[in-house]
């Protein structure tokens, strides 16, 4: 197993450590991978047989290296019913199209399907828009942040903003499969250095995916190697595909009890409250959880509860007699995002460090969930994907 850099570590140890663990990426893959290239570096495929009778079982995972590591499929085997993808997202032909030919120079496609991750911040930060519409300042601690302003609602009057980091087109480097018992896993390093010159300091992130019968495990270590503090989130943007199709019986629980009130569905910024759940189209706490219906949902969850190490959040598709469980087990998670109009066919529930526009004064005194990474220091994103049948 890949070690984990946690918050607020300094030692030298830590840091011959990361050292080490870039050596050994440097090591040749353990199998040939795909031809298929997206952002110009090989996809790569880990695969495994399903051998229960009764149990369904995770069976493979497809990776982009050469767009930050993300997940472009996952797939399942259900006992009676076969091979179901667990992210919605097109056929491999059209990713590509859309990636590598269609996309906009912060590669924010790549948040329209799969499981993108999002480094050094999910969700919105507002700031002043540049006079050529094209980057918004904001600050951190008297340090001035210029960050591209790539996404804009769709009404009169909305506001351009930037959105879900800086690594959507990143590409990562050292990529490196290793066999296990039961399963696989590879691990990538995408030397961030300061995001393009939009960002304080110098960060490496190592990616570490794992895949087994029983369990999907995704790990972001995300380590300062710069002269300087720096602010860090890490989420990611999975879109959970229903696969009955039907949306509106589909269930969701997310174990928190407030919820981020936003300006409206189109900019969806906050206005700085949380509000309690209960009684609400957002109380999502029942044992069950509570069916999607027709509500539209681009929400925040905060105040979430603990269990046995994790922060759980669970996708129901009783049509379908399928189900997927999200353990969030990193400390640092403190809000869980879900997108999901009426009109699609999959759920996006993201983990996420932070609150929505976590550098607003909208905020106050609230921590927004940004971690501070002083040099040397390093902060860890982790999930756990689980299939059953209800």
């Amino acid at each position: 197993m890949i070690p984990s850099f946690r918050r607020r570590t300094s030692s030298i140890a830590h840091v011959f450590a990361f050292l080490l663990l870039a050596a050994l990426f440097a090591a040749p893959p353990a199998r040939a991978q795909s031809t298929t290239r997206i952002g110009g570096e090989p996809i790569v495929t880990l695969r495994r047989q399903p051998v229960s009778t009764t149990r369904p079982e995770f069976t493979s995972i497809t990776v982009l290296p050469g767009r930050g590591m993300e997940l472009l499929y996952v797939t399942a085997n259900f006992p009676g019913k076969g091979e179901v993808q667990v992210l919605d997202s097109p056929s491999l032909a059209t990713a590509e199209n859309m990636l590598d030919h269609q996309d906009d120079a912060n590669g924010d496609l790549s948040y329209r399907m799969g499981a993108a991750f999002l480094i050094p911040y999910p969700n919105r930060i507002r700031g002043k828009l540049s006079p050529d519409g094209k980057t918004i300042t904001t600050s951190w601690r008297g340090h001035t942040l210029v960050l591209p302003a790539n996404n804009i609602g769709k009404l009169p009057g909305a506001e351009r903003h930037a959105m879900h980091g800086l690594i959507l087109n990143a590409k990562a480097t050292a990529v490196h499969i290793t066999h296990m018992a039961g399963g696989e896993q590879v691990t990538g390093v995408v030397h961030a250095g300061n995001f393009g010159g939009h960002w304080l300091s110098k960060t490496d992130l190592v990616f570490t995916i794992t895949l087994t019968a029983e369990a999907l495990d995704a790990t972001v270590a995300a380590h300062n190697v710069g002269a300087e503090d720096e602010p860090i989130a890490i989420g990611w943007h999975p879109y959970f595909r229903l696969p009955s199709g039907q949306r509106s019986q589909a269930r969701v629980r997310i174990p928190a009890t407030l919820y981020a009130q936003v300006d409206n569905y189109d900019n969806v910024f906050p206005t700085g409250k949380l509000l309690p759940v209960q009684g609400t189209k957002y109380d999502f706490l029942a044992p069950n959880g509570r069916a999607l219906d027709n509500n539209y949902y681009d929400d925040n969850w905060s105040h979430l509860e603990w269990k046995n190490g994790a922060v759980t959040v669970r996708i129901i598709d009783p049509a379908a007699h399928y189900g997927v469980d999200v353990e969030g087990v990193s400390p640092e998670i403190r809000t869980i995002q879900m997108y999901s109009p009426p009109t699609v066919k999959f759920v996006a529930l993201e983990d996420q460090f932070n609150f929505a526009d976590p550098f607003g004064k909208e905020w106050g005194s609230l921590n927004t969930g940004m971690v501070t990474l002083g040099p040397g220091q390093g902060a860890e994103w982790r999930v756990r994907l689980h299939v059953f049948a209800p």
